[in-house]
């Protein structure tokens, strides 16, 4: 049987010998532990003390797996730590040099589905001041991943020299590197987004997705899948390994007029993951981890995946053929024949 290196012996080899590489070490060791319990959870489901309302089982594991992350990151040199499910950043040890953000349980509104769900996460170097640990461009991120809770519990982590997969290993609850280098197809015929919200749309995105849908008769010539888990973990899992592309873009909707995902939980690390892995990653027009959030809770639009699909969408909304305009967009359009 292959020997797979724990993700200790890898960080060892992969992290500088300097204060910052030890520390980041150290938190992300802590980190997977924590996910790991979390897991635990999560696979108890229903066994779990909770109330009688069946809904009360997601309240009881989200409620649990932050105070799971908060105490990792209070035994790891983690100064600032913000949480999708805090409103502000907790201080837990100023002089310590990194700072983590988590959405400690994404799809978690799946949960009652038995649905594949999991945690995402984001390290960047401490700043003075708590919320400008996070209130920074993606790229100064100095690791990020997901953990994500299927029929395998994967560890997917980049410290910004390639993305790499670790798996659980049951019988010793230590994960195992599975995937040296983890590399997004450059191109693939499948497509995720709710459609639901198709009227909500902006045309570029309505456009894009219609001429999916026309399949070979319509401009793109080739017929395409769509898929929609409602779990950014399991749809990031899935465009990384197979290819395709995200959509979750902004809408017309209250609230979501500036998009929908979290910035600094799931937008940037995600991003980070996806570049990290060969792939694009943009809020339709603008490359994702370039640009800063203002607020600790703001949204973003995120569209990322195989290359030449996310530069396809930027297409779509930079061209100057496609201007928003009360009349369907054409399905003529030569320019996106190729």
């Amino acid at each position: 049987m292959a020997q797979h290196m724990t993700l200790a012996d890898w960080l060892a080899a992969n992290t500088e010998d300097s204060e910052q590489g030890r520390a980041l070490a150290q938190a992300l060791c802590a980190l997977a532990e924590a996910t790991a319990r979390i897991g635990h959870l999560v696979r108890k489901g229903p066994l779990l003390p909770h109330p009688e309302d069946p809904a009360s089982i997601r309240g009881a594991i989200e409620g649990h797996a932050n105070a799971i992350l908060m105490e990792a990151a209070r035994t790891a040199p983690v100064a600032h730590y913000a949480s999708e499910d805090l409103n502000t950043v907790a201080i837990l040890d100023d002089t310590a040099p990194l700072a983590l953000a988590v959405d400690p349980l994404d799809g978690a509104s799946s949960i009652d589905g038995n649905a594949t769900i999991g945690t995402i996460f984001s390290v960047f170097p401490r700043a003075i001041n708590p919320e400008a640990s996070f209130l920074r461009p993606g790229d100064e991120q100095i690791a990020a991943g997901y953990v994500m809770h299927g029929p395998a519990t994967v560890l997917v982590l980049t410290l910004g020299q390639g993305t790499a997969v670790f798996t659980l290993d049951p019988d010793t609850t230590t994960f195992r590197q599975t995937q040296p280098t983890l590399q997004t197809p450059v191109d693939a015929a499948a497509y995720a987004i709710n459609a639901a919200n198709y009227r909500h749309w902006d045309a570029p995105i309505r456009a894009y997705i219609d001429d999916c849908v026309e399949g070979a008769a319509g401009p793109r010539e080739k017929d395409f899948k769509m898929r929609w888990v409602a779990s950014l973990v399991a749809e990031t899992h899935r465009i990384l390994t197979l290819g395709g592309v995200f959509l979750y873009p902004r809408d017309d909707r209250p609230g979501h007029e500036q998009g929908t995902l979290r910035h600094v939980f799931d937008v940037a690390p995600i991003a980070f993951v996806t570049e990290q892995a060969g792939g694009g990653a943009t809020d339709g027009s603008r490359r994702v981890l370039e640009t800063a959030p203002e607020g600790l809770h703001d949204r973003a639009p995120l569209v990322f995946g195989s290359c030449s699909k996310v530069d396809r969408v930027r297409r779509y909304h930079t061209d100057p053929d496609f201007q928003d305009t009360a009349a369907p967009l054409f399905g003529t359009r030569g320019l996106f024949r190729a």
